[in-house]
């Protein structure tokens, strides 16, 4: 299952009658309040094994199931290691 499957599959569990598209803005539809917030960065970091630092607090990265999923995709990312030489 993909990220944005995943997300998409816990926001369910909060919008039982409306399914939410990738780019719609959960914020603009007055579905999120702070508790869902919280839930929501919470779920991130132990379903994708990553760390949500205050700078990644931003509305942006958690207005819709892309924004969720390329935040999760940049935290993700190995950081490149130049080599010694």
């Amino acid at each position: 299952m993909d990220n944005r499957n995943k997300i998409r599959e816990f926001l369910a569990r909060f919008f039982r009658n409306r399914e939410v598209g990738d780019d719609e803005d959960i914020f603009a539809l007055g579905f999120v309040n702070s508790l869902l917030a919280m839930q929501l960065v919470n779920f991130l970091e132990k379903e994708f094994g990553i760390q949500v630092a205050d700078e990644d607090l931003d509305l942006d990265n958690f207005r819709s199931i892309t924004a969720m999923a390329t935040l999760v995709e940049r935290k993700s990312a190995r950081p490149v290691v130049a080599a010694e030489g």
